[in-house]
């Protein structure tokens, strides 16, 4: 790969910049940088690619100029002989933030993987790509890559995130970060967008991660509730407004099926004939959907005048754990878990398990048991496949038992003594 200088307006009569270019051929690219030095067309020595050095046309800063072009050359040559050496792909984009830190006094020192995560964030969040959840999930797993460079001594580079890394960053999450299957599948899964991102964009060639496979998703048992338990805490009686105010929001969200997050959407103009017309946050190309709004779901609406009294996500999981307590859920219940080949299984009290999701599963599993359709339940929950909406649907053991007896009613004959 060679490099050149050209001007930017060669039959200019005034002074014009000088660039810099070469090309990418793995790229299909032609990279065109400037170098901030400026010349008349009449100093320049187009065969050269150089200023001119004699004659009546030198210019009296030639010297100058071709010293501060001789260290774009070097520059450029060191960076691609660095990349040569490490394996690492030499691209456009590394090149131009080797230009920028070198000649434009950009920030250096940076590790040009994570330098690229954050450019890959900023892109997704500037262009409204990323609700607040997924700004923070993406957050989380670059913390996690950090966490594995350090304490595994695995410097992060493109070219490193090969078959070695997969085993690596594998046995890191699963051993020692204690991740279970479904968290190791949803971080492998983000890492993969970011590096497609990155294929996509110039920061690499490598191709390796695209065999990287998830760990198959396990759908692990969850709380939900049956109607009886929703009266039961609809009934209590606090002595602070704080817990009333989580459980109105919870049981709203059982008997619509909304997602915490499209509860602040709410508004009494939303709301025709007891019907919620709601717009989605997450994509403008999202069609409106419509929630009934059936006669506990409106008592609470009108009891904080349409404007439920919603806390953040955080406070309101912690909150719902103190409700369930109060009502009495300290039972034993069983959660389990997979890690690899490993089924993990622990032991805790009821209320322990409940979140702001066990009321949109309370929502899904209780219009299941009563028949309704899938097709009509997601078109209410606004989710797209079933085999997300059977995530949510829990079978209960006593449900098992109803519908083998149901199924199998066949009479017992009496019991004859034989002689």
């Amino acid at each position: 790969m060679t490099s050149t200088f050209y001007l930017k307006h060669p039959k200019s009569k005034t002074e014009t910049l000088i660039l810099f270019s070469c090309y990418f051929k793995k790229e299909g690219k032609k990279f065109v940088y400037s170098t901030g030095e400026n010349i008349r067309p009449l100093h320049w020595e187009q065969s050269h690619k150089s200023p001119k050095l004699r004659g009546k046309n030198k210019a009296v800063e030639s010297s100058v100029i071709i010293t501060q072009l001789n260290r774009y050359e070097d520059c450029f040559k060191a960076i691609r002989g660095r990349c040569i050496e490490m394996r690492e792909d030499f691209t456009s984009q590394i090149l131009k933030k080797a230009f920028d830190e070198v000649f434009k006094k950009a920030p250096t020192g940076k590790n040009i993987f994570f330098e690229a995560y954050d450019d890959f964030m900023a892109d997704k969040i500037m262009n409204q790509e990323w609700t607040a959840s997924t700004v923070k999930r993406y957050t989380n797993i670059k913390n996690i890559l950090i966490d594995f460079e350090k304490d595994r001594n695995y410097k992060l580079t493109f070219s490193a995130i090969t078959g070695k890394f997969y085993s690596e960053f594998t046995d890191y999450c699963m051993n020692f970060k204690g991740h279970i299957n479904n968290t190791y599948s949803r971080n492998i899964g983000l890492l993969k967008t970011f590096m497609h991102w990155s294929l996509k964009n110039g920061f690499t060639y490598n191709e390796d991660f695209k065999e990287f496979k998830k760990k198959e998703r396990v759908i692990t048992n969850q709380i939900a509730l049956k109607k009886n338990d929703i009266e039961a805490i609809m009934q209590l009686q606090f002595e602070s407004s704080r817990l009333e105010h989580i459980r109105d929001v919870f049981v709203f969200a059982c008997v619509t099926g909304m997602r915490f997050g499209e509860l602040k959407l709410i508004t009494r103009n939303s709301i025709i004939e007891n019907t919620l017309h709601l717009k989605e946050e997450k994509g403008s190309e999202k069609e409106q959907r419509t929630i009934p709004i059936n006669d506990i779901a409106m008592y609470l609406l009108r009891k904080y005048d349409f404007s439920l009294p919603i806390i953040s996500l955080q406070k309101h999981n912690k909150y719902i754990k103190e409700v369930f307590k109060a009502a009495g859920y300290v039972q034993n219940v069983e959660k389990a878990s997979t890690r690899g080949k490993e089924v993990i299984r622990e032991t805790m009290p009821f209320y322990e398990r409940t979140s702001s999701h066990t009321a949109r599963r309370t929502f899904i599993t209780m219009m299941k048991r009563e028949g309704k359709s899938d097709k009509l339940i997601m078109k209410i929950t606004g989710q797209k496949d079933i085999k997300t909406l059977n995530q949510y649907y829990q079978v209960e053991d006593e449900e098992k038992k109803e519908a083998v007896d149901e199924v199998f009613n066949i009479g017992i004959p009496l019991i004859r003594k034989i002689d």
